[in-house]
């Protein structure tokens, strides 16, 4: 469209006899004129410059009305103002509708119209009613679109020769008397789609924008068509007219021996030689446009690494070796500093047109290996520059060769041509790319480098997108794993399943929490959490309230003592935190679950006599951070089996559908049975989603925490209880009760140690306790539980005895021999315990 020719452009079939019902459009060759706000020629194409016999630099910047025969479109000169280079010329115009005459009118309609108009002779010899002084005629079809938007452009003009275009049927003979342009509306023909991608192409010395917007205008004004006598209408694909690659080449090898031969160039061959450069740098630009299409298509390094060396295979090379610096591959911060001969490159792609299995054995994809500081790699990795090597002699293969050790690289790489070009960002290398073209194949020139170098600055850029973004993706996830708690499957009288489903891939980070802990007595604290908001600073939030809730927890308090405070604690630190808080405690001994809720969605229950599931009925309560709001804690019963399933609104609730619905969605899933506690909380998950994409709601955006907990209790049979009076004796009576309870359970061989470490702690509480008896306990379960309870309320600390004391080795002895061991306040005092491991069965 934009190249006009000195060759007649055979019309498609359907456009040769005019008929309406054509179905594919006519070609012929167009001028393409921009004008602008202030009536000057902005864009001047090779076409306008062949139809009208001005050269571009004396057409741009002139005023459109001395070079353009476009009649209502543009302020006219008088016929006999010498200014116009056509002299007078005749138009014939009544094809649009009237337009005002000035620019700076409101121009809002399309206008065509055929000029026959004088031009001087071309020195191509050119056919046509040449007059004697050398002018000639010409027969002029011309469409003229207003423009509109912020740029300068006002006035798109097409125009052509309507000699161009065949006057007769070859099957009616038919001689057609009357051609005129016109316009319609571009649905009516299929060639719209072409124009649509043709036009933004044709107007080189625009931006894109600038160019897609004049598309889009022309195809909302309507079409050009040609509309001929018998009024049957024709629509015009515009043809550019770019030569065939063999007649490119023939016209390059003319214009060299031209010039080899020192003959000036004519005008017609330095036209063509002008026309092969253009054609060369628009198809370079061309597959540049397309590779920059075909890569980053995703923000996954490994896949964007394969894209890049696919989309140079075959076209622009035959192998493509992409090799990345350590830190990139590792996903790890930006490298620092120039490489240097210890830079380990790591080769991650391998694309090649070789037969199959060829390059695998010799050079595998994840090798790592340096480059020497003689080898062009080096010199490419260190300048940040393209290296061309326009055949790799066996000189240099040889010396390329020895790095690959006890493989011989040298018949895969010897008298091919090869470029490296490095994959740059922000002007540090983060990799490069090797790429080499078969020897019968021409080889790499300066053009290649420059085009090399923009496509590897291209692919750097993405490559760095991708990298950036899976760092950012493993911090993001770092941070998460790093609040979430990796909570044992076994805790005293209960097995525990988990899982955290964040709610986009961009955004791994949120505010939903789960958490247990364990607490004095064999009870278990079960926590559900959801901070309102998204993102790092929710994150962040919800790492400290859910710090909060264990320390809390860890001084045993009530449920609903518990989340004052922690509402407490939310209005100190911010007007912004605002989480919704589920607290359950539970009591394997007494089969009890204690709950309270702050403005989070109930829990599920599922009975394990019946199988049945229900929403546990608590009083809601407002949200952790709002203040000023009662908390109330209930006692649910449970029974062996029973499980408790606590979950974040994530799970069940999705925008524009009722929350009802995900929460009967819920209740059925949990009551389904499943052969674990994993496979449990995936049927739930699986469940839920199923549900709201049959309600074509689209996936999940919130997070999800969910929480699941089988509620196996503890039996009467498996605790035994002591109450001991502050007498100085009551040491030797614990030692001898535990000793006769663990022979009773089978445990004997772990009566030596309980017994010594009871011994020690029962001998402090004696010591320290003011009035009310010491209580001491034995739970078995997964392990032995022995607790030991007071009314001091001072915590026993860890201490380096004396050598000459007598006091301080007690809980050095119990940290020495027990599992594991603590001590915790309670309302009446403390608790200290310790744990053993129970022996296999």
């Amino acid at each position: 469209m934009d190249r006009g020719t000195d060759r007649d452009t055979p019309p498609s079939p359907g456009a040769g006899n005019g008929r309406a019902d054509t179905t594919e459009a006519g070609r012929i060759p167009l001028a393409v004129v921009v004008v602008d706000r202030d009536g000057l020629v902005s864009h001047w194409s090779t076409g306008a410059r062949r139809l009208f016999v001005v050269a571009k630099e004396e057409a741009i910047g002139r005023p459109a009305v001395d070079l353009l025969p476009v009649s209502g479109a543009l302020p006219e000169r008088p016929e006999e103002d010498e200014g116009a280079p056509f002299g007078p010329y005749a138009v014939d115009d009544n094809l649009g509708p009237d337009l005002e005459s000035s620019l700076d009118g409101a121009l809002s309609y399309p206008a065509a119209g055929r000029a026959r108009l004088t031009v001087p002779g071309s020195e191509r010899g050119e056919k046509g009613d040449a007059s004697p002084e050398g002018w000639r005629r010409v027969d002029v079809l011309w469409w003229a679109y207003p423009l509109v938007g912020p740029g300068r452009e006002r006035l798109l003009v097409l125009a052509a020769d309507a000699r161009g275009f065949p006057r007769g049927d070859a099957h009616e003979g038919t001689v057609v008397e009357r051609i005129a342009p016109a316009f319609a509306l571009h649905t009516d023909f299929p060639g719209a789609d072409e124009l649509a991608r043709r036009l933004p192409e044709i107007l080189p010395s625009m931006s894109v924008e600038e160019s897609a917007r004049i598309a889009a205008q022309v195809l909302e004004l309507g079409y050009p068509i040609l509309e001929f006598s018998q009024n049957d209408r024709v629509p015009v694909t515009p043809d550019w007219g770019v030569a065939r690659r063999a007649e490119r080449k023939a016209r390059q090898e003319r214009a060299a021996r031209a010039v080899a031969a020192g003959e000036p160039l004519s005008r017609e061959l330095a036209d063509e030689v002008e026309d092969l450069e253009y054609t060369a740098v628009r198809e370079r630009l061309e597959f540049l446009n397309e590779v920059s299409g075909r890569i980053g298509t995703s923000l996954d390094l490994s896949r964007t690494i394969v894209e890049v060396s696919k989309a140079v295979v075959p076209r622009f090379t035959d192998v493509a070796g992409t090799y990345l610096r350590e830190q990139v591959v590792a996903g790890e911060g930006f490298p620092d500093g120039v490489p240097d001969t210890t830079t380990m490159w790591h080769r991650v792609a391998l694309e090649h047109t070789d037969e199959p299995g060829r390059w695998d054995d010799v050079v595998p994809v994840g090798e790592a290996m340096p480059f020497p500081a003689h080898t062009p790699f080096f010199q490419c990795m260190t300048s940040g520059e393209p290296v061309l090597v326009p055949r790799i002699s066996e000189e240099m293969g040889h010396a390329i060769a020895s790095q690959f050790e006890k493989r011989d690289i040298r018949p895969l790489i010897t008298g091919r041509s090869m470029l490296i070009v490095p994959l740059k960002a922000r002007h540090v290398v983060l990799g490069f790319m090797i790429l080499l073209r078969h020897p019968e194949r021409v080889e790499f020139n300066d053009m290649d480098r420059v085009t090399g170098a923009e496509l590897a600055a291209r692919a750097g850029l993405v490559l760095d997108n991708a990298r950036m973004y899976t760092y950012q993706e493993s911090v993001a996830e770092t941070l998460q794993d790093s609040m979430l708690p990796h909570i044992p499957p076994h805790m005293a009288g209960c097995d525990i399943a988990t899982r955290y489903l964040p709610g986009t891939l961009l955004g791994r980070v949120g505010g939903d929490w789960f958490d247990s802990v364990k607490l004095p007595g064999a009870r278990t604290a079960l926590v559900v959490g959801d901070v309102m908001g998204h993102g790092l600073n929710s994150a962040a939030m919800m790492g400290q309230l859910r710090t909060a809730v264990q320390t809390m927890a860890a001084l045993d308090l009530p449920p609903a003592q518990l989340l004052r405070n922690l509402d407490d604690l939310a209005q100190r630190l911010g007007d912004t935190y605002l989480a919704t808080c589920l607290y359950a405690v539970y009591d394997p001994i007494a089969s009890e679950l204690h709950i309270a809720n702050a403005g989070h969605i109930p829990p599920v229950l599922v009975r394990a006599g019946n199988g049945a599931s229900e929403l546990l009925d608590l009083p809601t309560g407002a949200p952790i951070g709002v203040g000023g709001v009662p908390f109330e804690a209930v006692r649910v019963r449970v029974a062996p089996g029973d499980r408790l399933v606590m979950c974040t609104d994530g799970l069940v609730e999705v925008r524009g559908e009722d929350i009802g619905v995900g929460l009967a969605t819920l209740c059925e899933s949990a009551a389904h049975p499943a052969a674990s506690m994993d496979d449990a909380c995936d049927t739930i998950i699986r469940a839920l989603a199923a549900t709201f994409s049959e309600a074509g709601r689209g996936g999940r955006k919130d997070d999800v925490a969910l929480l699941m907990t089988r509620l196996n209790g503890i039996e009467p049979d498996d605790v035994a209880e002591w109450r001991l009076p502050l007498d100085p004796a009551g040491a030797g009576r614990a030692r001898a009760a535990v000793r006769e309870q663990l022979h009773e359970w089978g445990l004997a061989g772990l009566a030596d140690p309980a017994e010594l470490m009871v011994s020690e702690i029962v001998t402090n509480a004696l010591r320290h306790s003011h009035s009310r008896p010491v209580d001491l306990r034995l739970v078995r379960g997964d392990t032995l539980l022995c607790e030991v309870d007071d009314d001091d309320h001072d915590l026993p600390t860890l201490l380096n005895a004396d050598p000459g004391g007598e006091s301080g080795r007690g809980l050095r002895v119990v940290s020495t021999l027990a599992r594991e061991w603590g001590a915790s306040r309670t309302k009446a005092g403390k608790t200290v315990w310790f744990e053993l491991t129970l022996p296999r069965r």
